[in-house]
């Protein structure tokens, strides 16, 4: 493999830094970023300070690693944030602004920066970190999830449009995951009374089913095949929950996925 370089955003926690270990060991010279980064030694990968909601701070990382390395042959965009169970209408618009700046934006800031270098090379893969709520509704998690519907649109598009350059994008869309992401995740920032007593009751709900969750290094084993495989499949499933409820999405009456997940979530 002759040490690959790859950059993975969000690497600080969770299926970010699962990932960026997991192509560590498998050979990849690795760079991680967080909005603050971190001494260098302190992991296994180097880690650079990148903002992916600031076009400037994109570049600028993307300058760093061609300075350093010549060449990005995997980016993997992960960064991203939620907001905690709440109505759709619980979320001003500028925090549905911002859920979409980091989650969907963010992923197009990075693929600009790297594209041209990638075509350059006559090569590369991009990793996109959507989820299975990007073909599924989430009732209390709309926004989110409309984030990882745009996510998965776009991978798809953008799949298409590269393979003339021996680019290929993925999309990983993983399923519950047991992560730091949902201790970190928003509050609604317009609160409604009107669906205090669902909110909480979804909450509670969301919290049992993470209990059970598979860990982060379930996705980043997700990634390792994807960025190795000679042929990449568009989207990969990771995780047996994952890829039976792609099954479901794809097979099952519209009635019946409707009612299993309200009766999953305990929703009236």
């Amino acid at each position: 493999m002759n040490s690959k370089i790859a950059l993975v955003t969000g690497a600080s926690s969770g299926i970010g830094e699962a990932t960026a270990q997991r192509l560590t060991q498998a050979g990849f010279k690795v760079y991680g970023s967080s909005r603050r980064g971190e001494p260098a030694g302190s992991r296994g990968y180097q880690m650079l300070p990148l903002d992916v909601t600031n076009d400037a701070s994109v570049q600028a990382a993307v300058d760093s690693v061609m300075l350093l390395e010549g060449r990005i042959d995997l980016l993997v965009n992960n960064a991203g944030f939620g907001v905690a169970p709440a109505g759709a209408e619980e979320s001003s618009i500028e925090q549905a602004q911002s859920i979409f700046d980091t989650n969907f934006f963010g992923t197009v800031r990075m693929t600009r920066a790297v594209l041209p270098h990638m075509r350059a090379s006559g090569g590369g893969r991009i990793i996109n970190i959507g989820s299975v709520l990007g073909f599924l509704p989430m009732p209390y998690g709309a926004l989110y999830a409309a984030t990882k519907h745009a996510i998965g649109g776009y991978t798809e598009s953008l799949d298409h449009e590269l393979r003339n350059w021996g680019i290929r994008a993925v999309l990983i869309e993983p399923a519950y995951t047991k992560t730091p992401f949902d201790a970190n995740m928003l509050e609604a920032d317009a609160k409604l009374d009107a669906y205090h007593e669902v909110r909480n009751a979804v909450t509670r709900r969301l919290r049992e089913v993470m209990l059970a969750a598979a860990g982060p290094e379930v996705v980043a084993e997700a990634v390792l095949k994807a960025a190795l495989a000679h042929s990449p499949k568009l989207r990969y499933t990771p995780g047996g929950l994952a890829a039976r409820l792609r099954l479901l999405r794809t097979f099952a009456p519209a009635g019946v996925m409707d009612a299993g997940m309200r009766k999953d979530l305990r929703l009236a």
